[in-house]
């Protein structure tokens, strides 16, 4: 795992990993023992020698900063030299370039210590550097699936020739990718990879925080003939973490606070969107903070050169969105502090595993929350974490359209293939192993008929309708599953500074456009359109960017924990006297609120509330299944709110029968706008892309769950609307 400190490990009795250690290869042990000085491995990385070195598959599990990456590589190499393993045989697979840009020297030097060799494979290396490693493959590969996706496409690279030798695929980061498409992408690469070097390839997967392992592992090593094995050892936890939740009320506050607080030393802030991290920069600066941002949006050089100075430097602020959650080493952190809440108790896990690295300190967080909005989900989060809740990883169900982008990938990658060629190539059909071969047969008549698709003498290639949607620079739209907003790149003078959505640039008065980038204003020279680059030079007036994205609905879990949390006296953390002081004002709010019931309250003849704490997702279904008992319908993350004529009694017995009974089918209505586009879903005839968009945002569970919970009624009269939205009961 990046960031893993490489200090010599603490001794450990029965030496250097015991049995395990001597089953290495002996050149190996030479150089761990003496070119690295390690007097021990962790724990992690003795256990994982036997299953690794046997061939097994492997979730591999330990804390930020537990070695996961040298447990993984160490016996790897070892198999390497036994075995032995010629030409490339590796494949080491990063959810962002700049985890592989930080990982490769780390790597390089371990497997230079036994003659191995180790390069970079993105878009950001240059085709020229590309062209010498296909003529001469180093052992161990990184890279990306989009990048992998590219090189099987590309007719300029002999992939049956460059993938051969390959043996095993290590995926760092690997809950970063069975949470959403890019996993299935990646394993249907796997699949096809497999067929090229006409054997099973180990799979190795590198997590810190997951909260179903077990299953985690079927999905990455489902059907495949090795055994497969979750490790996971038990490791000290250290000191009590230290965690404390502030209430600040807005941006400027926040940015006060990390200003006079922890001075002289090295603190990482996470922010939620790229717009707040720009506007906590300029806050910072504008105070005197010596600040650094980090984004996906910034241009490499940019981004590089702020993580570079940051973690060469003290009494310094970096303000990051999650790329900075993945591990991506930026020296030795003093203090994180979280501004607003993650969505996920895993991505806190990761955030707070960035401190506490040097022996005897604790990991540390502290919350700043800026928006009333942000209060009781950040306080249910610390809940959820004080109760040892980890969400379970759940990969998005039915990926046809992705089974679609695959036929597509292989028609090029084969220039043309048959119907009967496909099932070779595909293997298992991951994600889709239930799915009937007939169904798949209407998703490709029905990109022939589309002409998607075209067909010459059973040889399936792209048409023309594929060409139009698909082919612009090279099929650049194949590589990537997700939907890529409109952007226009930004530049000073010659210098690339990032990216921002095309709407930045669109002002209601006159004058030109004022942005912030880089944690600084730019005033807008010129915008070339047609080339989608804009100018600017830097400027006293405060900026402002855009990059849009749809918010994201709180998940059930979090939204139970919120009613755990108010019925609770003590806070589940540390909370400041401000903190403390509105937590007790909404406790007074919700002083009806108790765990695992749901309430339906009148407040008024015509204004009533269907608390059900189930999360935006659930209500909006449930909204849309009582759509005509009310006027009006609105779902929200914590209620479904009804106004015009409504009686309370008719209500109840409509949530009985359409909600809580037992035959009553509950389900989203598509034109949610949290509801992600499918990429590829134009592939698919209209009954099945419903089919699949339904199961992705299916709530059968969840709304089971409220089945078993007693529903009361009570009456509030005098209502009064509180600053979070809430009905105050007089």
């Amino acid at each position: 795992m990046v960031g893993f400190s490489r200090e010599k490990p603490p001794f450990e009795k029965g030496g250097l990993g015991g049995f395990a250690f001597e089953r290495l290869h002996p050149a190996l042990q030479h150089h761990i023992v003496n070119s690295l000085g390690w007097r021990s491995l962790r724990p992690l990385q003795a256990a994982s020698i036997p299953p690794i070195l046997s061939g097994e598959h492997a979730i591999l599990l330990a804390p930020t900063a537990g070695g996961k990456t040298e447990a993984a590589v160490f016996p790897v190499l070892s198999r390497m030299l036994t075995e032995p393993w010629n030409g490339l045989s590796v494949l080491y697979i990063c959810p962002i370039k700049a985890l592989l840009n930080n990982l490769e020297p780390r790597l390089a030097q371990d497997a230079g210590l036994v003659g191995r060799r180790v390069a970079l494979w993105h878009g950001d290396v240059s085709p020229a550097r590309k062209a010498k490693l296909v003529t001469d493959p180093p052992d161990i590969l990184l890279t990306t699936p989009e990048s992998l996706e590219v090189t099987l496409i590309s007719r300029r690279i002999d992939h049956w020739r460059l993938f051969a030798e390959l043996r095993c695929v290590i995926i760092d980061e690997v809950h970063a990718f069975a949470g959403d498409d890019r996993g299935w992408h990646l394993l249907y690469l796997l699949e096809r990879l497999s067929r090229i070097a006409g054997r099973e390839l180990q799979r190795l997967g590198l997590s810190a925080t997951v909260g179903n392992p077990a299953q985690l592992c079927d999905w990455l090593a489902g059907g495949l003939v090795q055994p497969r094995r979750v490790i996971n050892p038990p490791t000290d936890a250290g000191p009590a973490p230290e965690v404390e939740l502030d209430w600040v009320g807005n941006l400027r506050n926040a940015a006060l606070v990390i200003s006079r607080l922890h001075r002289g030393e090295k603190r990482l802030v996470f922010c939620d969107s790229r717009a707040r991290v720009e506007e906590l920069a300029i806050e910072l600066r504008a105070l005197g903070v010596y600040t650094f941002v980090s984004h996906s949006c910034l241009s490499l050089d940019e981004r590089q050169a702020a993580e570079a100075a940051f973690s060469q430097g003290q009494d310094c602020v970096i303000v990051a969105t999650s790329t900075l959650e993945l591990g991506i080493d930026v020296g030795d952190l003093d203090r994180m502090i979280q501004i607003d809440a993650p969505s996920r108790v895993s991505s806190f896990l990761q955030r707070i595993g960035r401190t506490g690295r040097r022996t005897g300190t604790p990991r540390n967080c502290l919350f700043l929350i800026t928006k009333e909005e942000a209060f009781l989900p950040a306080a249910a989060l610390l809940q959820l974490w004080s109760e040892g809740y980890v969400e379970p990883i759940e990969p998005p169900p039915l990926p046809m359209h992705l089974f679609a982008q695959q036929i597509m990938g292989l028609a090029l990658q084969e220039s043309g293939i048959t119907a009967a060629d496909w099932p070779a190539w595909l293997g298992r059909r991951p994600g889709l192993e239930a799915v009937e071969l007939g169904m798949l047969e209407q998703i490709l008549d029905f990109m022939h008929q589309t002409e998607i698709l075209h067909a010459d003498q059973g040889l399936f290639g792209i048409g023309q309708s594929g060409e139009r949607q698909f082919g612009a620079k090279h099929f650049m739209e194949l590589f990537s599953v997700f939907v890529s907003p409109p952007s226009i790149k930004v530049f000073h003078g010659r210098q690339e500074i990032g990216e921002v959505h095309q709407s930045t640039f669109i002002v209601k008065e006159e004058g030109a456009a004022v942005l912030s980038l880089g944690g600084r204003s730019w005033a807008t020279k010129y915008v070339d359109w047609p080339r989608r680059k804009a100018y600017v030079e830097p400027t006293e007036l405060r900026g402002r960017s855009q990059w849009l994205s749809a918010g994201q609905p709180l998940h059930f879990a979090l939204c139970q924990a919120v009613a755990r949390v108010l019925a609770r006296e003590d806070p589940p953390a540390a909370f400041s006297r401000r903190a403390a002081e509105h937590m007790e004002g909404l406790r007074e709010v919700f002083d009806w609120v108790e765990p695992d019931k749901t309430f339906l309250i009148a407040y008024e003849p015509d204004s009533l509330a269907w608390w059900t704490f189930a999360g935006r997702l659930v209500n909006a279904a449930i909204a849309d299944a009582l759509s005509g008992e009310a006027s009006k319908v609105i779902a929200d993350n914590l209620a479904i709110s009804f106004s015009g004529a409504v009686d309370l009694e008719s209500l109840k017995r409509a949530i009985g029968e359409k909600v809580l009974g037992d035959a009553a089918e509950i389900r989203l209505p598509l034109d949610e706008d949290f509801i992600a586009e499918l990429k590829f879903g134009e592939c698919l005839p209209e009954a099945l892309r419903v089919m699949e968009i339904t199961e992705r945002y299916a709530c059968s569970t969840a709304v089971a769950v409220l089945r078993g919970q007693p529903l009361e009624m009570l009456w509030m009269r005098a209502p009064a609307r509180s600053c979070c939205g809430a009905k105050r009961k007089e």
